[in-house]
């Protein structure tokens, strides 16, 4: 009788042991299968969000289909405290485990922004003010010319002050690696002053072959005393960059009495007039080696260069005759 109530008792054990272990080994299997989704899936989740709630926005996005099973996961894993808050995009058919693992190392969503050659810092911070993603506001605005175009990646919720700090950083790096290698005998006694003409260059010519051949029209001019007469700076001298001119210029505005006119004074204007890429900043440091010392926009989207005024007048001539055309 004893026998047979010891055996009873051990069988009855046995039977949650059983039921345990069955379960567990269903949740393994579950943490470390297949993702519900037939999709890929974005999920945001907020900053400071627990493992409950980061469970519960991965059901409700159909990424997981037990919300139990993936903080059971976690929380055996020691993850609790690293899943990272941001914007996510989950695979399809991703595991919970995966989606743990996405979570633990951050990769969320990149976002992209590229700001054009050329632009001033006011219309850098308009572009960057009217994206998307980016959090903050930014009051103060940095000095003209410092922000480097190219594109920048961001994640959601990055801040728009971070981003520009982001750009004048690459624009500083940039500038101090292309001034150590640049040509000798240059008429600038520092970055800066390249970095001026640079812009110059950038709003003069949007045709990348004919860089070099401007800045070293206005290198020769700079080198024999003789004034940029520079149009783009006339512009700048007018609106400060902070808008397009939307005109053309006058006579009268050649005249205008400021440091940016580049008709009135000689020498370079006091700092850029916008913010130049890479390659203006490479055709100011590297100039093509020219005796030239005009240009004027040829019709077709370049320009024409000259050596002599005489030859300059001609090429004048041409363009203004192009313009007429073009009005009939």
């Amino acid at each position: 009788m004893v026998d047979y109530r010891r055996r009873l008792i051990s069988r009855l054990l046995v039977v949650p042991v059983v039921a345990v272990l069955s379960f567990a080994g269903w949740a393994t299997a579950s943490f470390y299968g297949q993702g519900p989704s037939a999709d890929e899936k974005t999920v945001v989740l907020p900053r400071g969000a627990g493992v409950k709630t980061i469970a519960a926005a991965l059901e409700d996005a159909g990424v997981i289909s037990n919300p139990f099973v993936f903080r059971s996961g976690v929380r055996i894993t020691g993850n609790s405290r690293g899943l990272k808050a941001g914007e996510y995009l989950i695979p399809r058919r991703t595991s919970p485990r995966g989606v743990m693992e996405l979570l633990l190392a951050g990769r969320t969503v990149l976002h992209r922004l590229t700001i054009a050659e050329g632009l001033t810092v006011a219309e850098v911070f308009a572009a960057v003010h009217a994206v998307e993603g980016l959090d903050g506001e930014v009051l103060e605005r940095p000095p003209e010319g410092v922000l480097l175009p190219e594109t920048y990646y961001f994640s959601l919720g990055d801040s728009r002050a971070e981003l520009l700090t982001r750009m004048a950083d690459s624009m500083r790096e940039t500038l101090n690696e292309l001034w150590s290698r640049r040509a000798e005998g240059l008429p600038f006694e520092s970055p800066e002053e390249a970095l001026s003409l640079a812009s110059i260059v950038e709003k003069e010519t949007a045709v990348s072959a004919e860089r070099a051949r401007v800045a070293a029209v206005f290198i020769n001019r700079l080198r024999r005393g003789m004034r940029l007469q520079s149009g783009p700076t006339v512009v700048y001298s007018l609106t400060q960059g902070a808008k397009p001119l939307g005109r053309a210029l006058t006579r009268r505005d050649l005249k205008t009495d400021n440091p940016y006119n580049t008709y009135v004074n000689g020498g370079l204007p006091p700092g850029p007039i916008a913010n130049p890429g890479r390659a203006a900043i490479e055709a100011v440091l590297h100039p093509l080696e020219t005796d030239e010392l005009y240009f004027v926009a040829d019709g077709d989207g370049g320009h024409a260069f000259a050596k002599t005024l005489r030859e300059h007048q001609r090429n004048v001539a041409r363009w203004r005759k192009v313009q007429r055309e073009k009005k009939k």
